[in-house]
């Protein structure tokens, strides 16, 4: 299940390679992107 939540994160490259610098903007995008995927 949690290697699936994984496979599901690297459809958003920029969260995957780590593009944001500060761990607050990461930390955002990531609560972003896991509230896309669990509306869809």
């Amino acid at each position: 299940m949690v290697e699936r939540c994984f496979d599901r994160l690297e459809q958003f490259r920029d969260l995957v390679t780590r593009y944001a610098n500060r761990a607050a903007y990461y930390q955002a995008e990531l609560i972003i992107v896991a509230v896309v995927l669990w509306l869809r």
